[in-house]
């Protein structure tokens, strides 16, 4: 466990001690203040039909974050040791190839958390200067986080498979982007079919890829077991594909 713990604060490190992790912190907050100002604005004195946070989290702005700061996070974890040669060094070490790969992951998804942390100021503030009272319910905020957690957690797995196949960190962002907007058209699909449970378990499957709805659950609280098996299963799947691909080198 030593050794993993340095493997985490060494990759916690390239974040928090460098401007990369403070810009898209800072970019995060201007983006999600922003929105709600905007949100707020549209609604004016009327009444809320439903919780902020749901309103928000309904919105397509939500998924532009993720599609954009998931492949920003992930991009440089395995490509830019391998460009610069410092990879090869690292794995000589008495490190397991399973250390470096979780290290690297567990590290993408604290920072990922981090830039989330200044929205519960937007809600705060909703909270303080609105008849919302709701807007700081304990169980509405932990929905919202663990949606969040298990949304970044797919797509910072992906990334972190999208690193390890390549050198370059263009590639790899890039790689990234296309299959988080991939997942957006997708679940954006699926949303506008209708499925009931005479469809078959085909339709049934599809029906979990539906993310926006499933983000929407979460906001209001609402947390569907098979949801989260389903966010943990394929965020294991890609953190497999990536432990392969890291093992391949031996192969060489």
């Amino acid at each position: 466990m030593t050794i993993f713990w340095a493997l985490l604060r060494r990759e916690l490190g390239t974040f928090f001690l460098s401007w990369t992790g403070y810009v898209i912190i800072a970019a995060v907050t201007l983006l999600t203040g922003g929105s709600f100002i905007q949100l707020i604005s549209a609604l004016s004195t009327n009444p809320w039909p439903m919780p902020v946070t749901q309103m928000f989290f309904g919105t397509y702005f939500i998924w532009s974050i993720i599609i954009l700061t998931a492949p920003m996070i992930t991009m440089r974890l395995f490509s830019l040791e391998k460009a610069s040669g410092t990879f090869e060094t690292l794995m000589t070490t008495q490190v397991s190839d399973l250390q470096v790969v979780i290290a690297k992951f567990m590290a993408a998804v604290i920072m990922y958390m981090v830039i989330w942390l200044p929205l519960l100021l937007d809600l705060f503030i909703i909270n303080q200067y609105s008849n919302q009272a709701h807007a700081m319910d304990y169980s509405i905020i932990g929905g919202m986080y663990l949606g969040i957690f298990l949304t970044g957690g797919l797509f910072l797995s992906f990334g972190c498979l999208a690193s390890a196949l390549t050198r370059s960190q263009m590639v790899a962002a890039m790689v990234s982007v296309a299959f988080s907007f991939g997942q957006f058209i997708l679940a954006w699909w699926v949303k506008n079919q209708s499925f009931s449970a005479d469809d078959g378990w085909q339709s049934q499957i599809l029906s979990r890829l539906n993310l926006m709805d499933q983000m929407i659950d979460f906001a209001r609280g609402v947390v569907d077991t098979r949801t989260v098996i389903f966010y943990l299963t394929t965020t294991f799947l890609f953190l497999f594909l990536t432990l392969r691909v890291v093992e391949s080198r031996r192969w060489k």
